[in-house]
């Protein structure tokens, strides 16, 4: 037994270095957009942040162990400016997690579904959660430049928003768009094949040719590479549901799988056969 309690403490104490240097060599980039909007890369989701006069808005926080470069890539690119407003476009930890450490103080905007949920994890901190919410849009007025929030029908969760820089004729998808991959459809917190598909076509309608469109993640995209995402989900779902209908299991399915021509798109988190069986259990009638 004491040999078991040393060797658990041993392998406890191995662990809390590696976790806290999980993000030590990970360095926050950013991408300009237009004058003083910036999309920002590190690890999790991707970020923007516009600089308007003596305001400062950043969309999603990514993991809280990153707050420190964050804030640090803020300041240089604002000249030490003080972030003045948040906005989440949905729940998941790699988009919300330094939530407490970078906007604690200041105003958090989210849809409502994304306070419901949050409010339900005993873990995550009170002062990350959003402070200001809505239900349907949301239009912001920062010194001169327009930033208005869009709520999607229920589809990568039930919480998704899109965030348009109108004057930069820009766009933050969140997690409607993983940029060349398979993407991840939560269904568990209120997602759906359908509605992701169905928000997918409508939001390609709503860009034109210079749209510059922010990944949840992936690199910076345009209407084309949004179209593309759309072109894979509507090919592989004819494919999966092609399997179902000639009586296949779902492990016949993933053992068929998708062919060549998807396999660029197969990444670790949602690798092919994941997809194949959300698709195989999609409602998309």
């Amino acid at each position: 037994m004491k040999l078991s309690f040393a060797i658990t403490l041993v392998l406890l104490l191995v662990a809390a270095p590696l976790q806290a240097d999980r993000f030590k060599d990970v360095q926050v980039e950013e991408t300009k957009l237009a004058e003083n909007l910036y999309m920002l890369s590190g690890a999790g989701g991707n970020m923007a942040t516009l600089i308007a006069g003596d305001k400062m808005l950043l969309v999603d926080t990514q993991y809280a162990e990153l707050a420190d470069k964050i804030k640090a890539k803020l300041q240089q690119l604002s000249a030490n400016k003080a972030l003045t407003t948040l906005i989440n476009t949905h729940l998941h930890g790699d988009h919300v997690g330094g939530n407490s450490a970078l906007a604690a103080d200041i105003d958090i905007i989210a849809h409502n579904n994304v306070l419901s949920r949050l409010s339900q994890d005993e873990k995550f901190p009170r002062n990350g959660l959003p402070k200001t919410t809505f239900s349907d849009q949301l239009t912001l007025h920062l010194n001169g430049q327009t930033v208005r929030l869009n709520y999607m029908p229920p589809s990568h969760t039930d919480g998704d928003i899109v965030v348009w820089f109108e004057q930069a004729n820009a766009v933050h998808f969140g997690d409607l768009l993983f940029e060349g991959r398979f993407p991840f459809i939560d269904v568990s917190s209120g997602g759906s094949v359908k509605g992701y598909i169905d928000n997918t076509r409508t939001l390609i309608g709503m860009l034109n040719e210079q749209t510059k469109v922010i990944p949840g993640h992936g690199q910076l995209t345009d209407k084309a590479g949004v179209q593309r995402s759309l072109d894979m989900m509507e090919a592989t779902l004819a494919v999966v549901q092609g399997y179902k209908a000639a009586g296949m299991t779902e492990q016949q399915a993933v053992s068929k799988g998708l062919g060549q021509q998807w396999q660029s798109w197969h990444w670790n988190f949602i690798t092919e056969e994941r997809w194949i069986k959300t698709l195989y259990h999609a409602d998309v009638n």
